[in-house]
């Protein structure tokens, strides 16, 4: 049994090292056309880990920047093409990533060691480097409140515990619902302050948002328990003391 189980093992491992029919082996070119910001003597050692570094940097395949089709043969690829708007946004990149670095260089280091920028200092495995609030605040201008909620909770349960985005303070969603308060939408904004005390019951700073949405809206019963519920969780919040006394007086 053990003796057999060695020769599919073999098998299977010169089966998978064949090359598939029809597909030529890619080979990083030497030489490659088109350079227009990266060294122009760049080797294919240097060019594959710098277009490494890009997607992981963005957290994208090749073919954000390059003419080509996912699953096909890079030998069937386009890479000198300048068709697609993001391969010229990546070169304004690299060019301000250069000019960052340079002037770094200027600045006495405060460790042992200088730091660099790169595309991930920024990006963090995303194409476009927001903020949660803005990731939000884009998704309610083009689809509404519901969809950035939706919005929301999706990126929580991508990138949860990956560093890129901050999901534990209150302050997003209060940012985002002061947004839509003085932007008259007071509905939309109350849902929001309403969300952000479910998601932070302890948070002082969530409930004395609510409790402004409420005034606003002349609800002022309810204005002056979320200004208590803000006080009872925070016995320091002068603008929560001030705004329940003018509300009871």
């Amino acid at each position: 049994m053990y003796y057999k189980k060695n020769i599919l093992f073999v098998f299977l491992v010169f089966l998978f090292s064949l090359p598939l029919y029809g597909q030529e082996r890619w080979q990083w070119p030497e030489h490659p056309q088109n350079i227009k910001v990266l060294p122009s003597n760049l080797t294919a050692d240097e060019l594959r880990s710098a277009m490494h570094e890009f997607s992981e940097g963005l957290g994208v395949r090749c073919n954000y920047c390059h003419v080509g089709e996912e699953g096909k043969p890079f030998t069937e690829w386009d890479f000198a093409s300048d068709e697609k708007p993001n391969k010229e946004r990546a070169r304004e990149m690299i060019l301000m990533m250069y000019d960052i670095d340079e002037h770094l260089a200027k600045i006495q280091p405060s460790g042992d060691k200088r730091v660099y920028i790169t595309c991930y200092t920024c990006h963090h495995g995303r194409s476009r480097p927001m903020t949660l609030e803005e990731e939000i605040s884009e998704a309610y201008r083009k689809d509404g409140l519901e969809m950035a909620i939706t919005h929301l909770s999706a990126l929580k349960k991508e990138y949860y515990g990956k560093g890129v985005y901050n999901f534990e303070s209150d302050q997003v969603l209060s940012e985002f619902g002061q947004s839509l308060l003085d932007s008259s939408k007071t509905d939309e904004a109350l849902r929001v302050f309403k969300l952000n005390t479910e998601k932070f019951p302890q948070s002082s700073r969530a409930w004395s948002s609510l409790a402004s949405a409420y005034m606003k809206t002349g609800s002022n019963d309810d204005a002056i328990k979320a200004f208590e519920k803000s006080i009872e969780l925070d016995p320091r919040n002068r603008y929560a003391k001030q705004m329940l006394e003018k509300l009871k007086k």
